[in-house]
């Protein structure tokens, strides 16, 4: 059979949503579109299996990568005019797509980038596409403290916010100051503060929104060694390395931990560290981590996960909930 998995970050950009059915290869242009007053090109069928860390996925129906937030708000604006979907991707590392692909316009924020340190403040200013772990050692090597837990996280700035990304009983609801956001129906900018953002264990009202993270601002500590903070920040990676697959493809963690216990526990007394649905593993190292072993596709991924999840709610009466973002189609036995 196949599944259809629409779940609240799969974003539309008004009523006229573009569906799978009129997403075929055929129907795809052979050239970019250019959009006016931008630099910023809307490219057909780009592969999107490059732009994850699972190594999986199809293509986009339609791919742009905006360097600004105006080229950012001119695909939007394209976009609610041919009224089709969009979609986020930042840095791809907490992401699962389907083998199909995805339809509309999917939009990758990783080339916004840019990183202010006010010395007077002791904040750090950070665009959606920044790499979290550089922001990390950028602050390290000025003798920063705040961010040294977010040194083995491989996403970005506004994926990180959006999630709620954390570490080392350390989150981005502890730093954040406030975080710019815009709205993909209305085109319309505002600045929230993390009470408005209603933060929980890795979540946020950001996942179930219109709103796109475009920039954000964290209170640091400046002032230390930076001797001693990267020795920090130095020991919090090795700690990730020594415990965790970062020699696979995988999207770090798969599930959220369903307190009070810990779900890589609860997969490895189940007995699944090891198990293989074809290229794809329930880690040795990790049981919170499946990895693709070498040619797995986005659907024998998806597969462990459902198998995952069934096998440990049958032992335990516990239901993990994925912490990896799950967009397209999926092909199930």
């Amino acid at each position: 059979m196949t599944l259809s998995y629409d779940p609240p970050y799969l974003l539309e950009a008004s009523r006229g949503k573009a569906t799978n059915e009129a997403f075929k290869k055929e129907n795809f242009p052979k050239s970019p579109i250019y959009l006016p007053g931008s630099d910023c090109q809307i490219k057909p069928q780009v592969p999107l299996a490059t732009l994850t860390s699972y190594r999986v996925g199809g293509p986009a129906e339609w791919y742009m990568a905006p360097k600004l937030l105006e080229d950012l708000q001119a695909g939007l604006e394209w976009a609610r005019t041919e009224g089709v979907q969009v979609t986020l991707i930042g840095a791809g590392s907490n992401l699962l797509i389907g083998d199909r692909g995805l339809p509309g316009l999917t939009i990758c924020t990783r080339r916004m980038r840019f990183a202010h340190f006010d010395p007077e403040t002791g904040q750090v200013t950070a665009a959606a596409g920044e790499p979290l772990v550089r922001l990390a050692w950028q602050a390290a090597e000025r003798g920063w403290q705040g961010l040294e837990w977010a040194v083995g996280i491989p996403g970005t700035v506004g994926g990180a916010v959006v999630m709620n990304a954390g570490a080392h009983n350390s989150c981005m609801a502890d730093i954040l100051v406030n975080v710019h956001v815009l709205s993909i129906n209305t085109g319309l900018t505002e600045i929230l503060t993390p009470k408005e953002l209603g933060y929980s264990y890795r979540t946020s009202n950001l996942q179930k929104s219109d709103r796109i993270v475009t920039q954000a601002t964290f209170q640091l500590q400046p002032g230390a060694a930076p001797a001693l903070v990267k020795a920090a920040t130095e020991a919090h990676l090795k700690q990730r390395q020594a415990t965790q697959p970062y020699n696979l493809p995988s999207c770090g963690s798969v599930f959220r931990n369903p307190i009070p216990h810990k779900a890589g526990w609860l997969i490895e007394q189940t007995g699944l560290k090891g198990y293989q649905i074809g290229r794809a593993q329930v880690a040795q190292r990790h049981a919170n981590f499946i990895v693709n072993c070498g040619g797995a596709t986005a659907s024998e991924i998806y597969q462990l996960i459902r198998y995952v999840q069934e096998q440990v709610e049958k032992r335990w009466s516990v239901y993990l909930e994925p912490e990896v973002k799950i967009l397209g189609e999926f092909q199930t036995a």
